[in-house]
């Protein structure tokens, strides 16, 4: 027989972030027996005890009832918090750990905004093994039919299911066992710290080269221009037409021909930075509720209507500024 421990679940996103299995709605044995660990697995925050599973050595099984786990109201929605933040778990045979997914979320949509949960029910084990070893093991968990959650309503009963699949293979060397520190550099983990920063430090590099062309060309156009004004003494001089930069120097003073429509464009513009602002306020005040989907476009809609009078204002203060009296006409 190959034990079969559940260790922990947790966030996708954040690894360091874990809980132990059980204290998921999930099949569990009527007591529950840990598993010694090493210090160094305690260390890593392993939770290792032992489960329902049935594993025998190269018997396969297909599609086993695991158990039928009652949810109540509070437990149900647990469940569907733990999906809607990707959490995974993590499964431990014969010393090789195995993750998945505890379900599946699926989103789309802004109008109308689509949000499905989906529960993984059945997990299918496949172990490959070479003479009386245990070389490899990972589960899936797309074999079966999820679960949609979205229609049903607690308490209710779900039943869980599971198959084993034992392969052959003629590897000799056995994958890392490993601790939970040297998986987390696993394939199933996001591995994004690195482009992240790489993606920062390209982004830096690409910045300072275009502001520093960019100052290159001014400096280089204004430098020439200003020889060739303080080279202007005489009046007759001065008389010579101008041209550069210093015939347009007084251009930003003189009213564009659309005053209209310049300051509608302002006090819009305006209106759309409060709106932004205001958002990311609530964002940083933890205002958002992840759980309570669409309430991030609902906030939006409200500081549309209530920042409509700071875009009337700027546009028709603007355009008073302009000399027109009838600034109304611009609300």
């Amino acid at each position: 027989k190959v034990m079969l421990y559940v260790n922990k679940v947790g966030p996708y996103f954040n690894p360091h972030e874990t809980y132990h299995y059980y204290q998921l709605p999930v099949c569990r044995p009527n007591k529950i027996v840990a598993r010694s660990l090493t210090l160094g697995e305690v260390l890593d925050g392993d939770r290792m005890a032992e489960s329902l599973y049935e594993l025998d050595f190269k018997v396969p099984v297909e599609k086993k009832v695991l158990c039928t786990v009652h949810l109540s109201e509070d437990e149900f929605k647990k469940l569907k918090v733990a999906i809607e933040d990707l959490y995974y778990f993590e499964f431990v045979i014969d010393g090789l750990r195995l993750w998945g997914f505890i379900g599946h979320l699926e989103e789309g949509g802004l109008i109308p905004h689509k949000h499905k949960l989906y529960l993984w029910t059945h997990l299918t084990f496949n172990i490959e093994y070479n003479g009386g070893r245990v070389m490899s093991a990972n589960v899936t968990v797309t074999d079966g039919t999820a679960l949609l959650l979205n229609d049903l309503v607690a308490p209710l009963d779900i039943t869980h299911t599971y198959s084993v699949r034992w392969l052959p293979t003629n590897v000799t060397e056995r994958e890392q066992a490993g601790s939970a520190s040297a998986a987390s550099g696993h394939a199933f983990f996001p591995q994004s710290l690195e482009i992240h920063w790489l993606s920062v430090l390209n982004s830096t590099v690409l910045i300072v080269l275009l502001l520093g062309f960019i100052g290159i060309i001014l400096a280089r156009v204004l430098r020439n221009d200003f020889a060739r004004y303080n080279a202007m003494d005489s009046k007759a001089e001065m008389d010579v037409e101008e041209y550069g930069w210093k015939i347009i120097h007084s251009d930003v003073f003189r009213f564009p021909a659309y005053k209209n429509l310049l300051c509608a464009i302002l006090g819009v513009g305006t209106q759309f930075l409060c709106i932004a602002a205001g958002v990311l306020l609530m964002a940083l005040l933890s205002l958002f509720n992840v759980h309570n989907h669409g309430s991030m476009n609902t906030a939006i809609c409200v500081l549309y209507a209530l920042t409509s009078c700071i875009a009337g204002f700027v546009s028709s203060k603007m355009y008073r500024q302009m000399g027109v009296t009838s600034w109304v006409l611009n609300v």
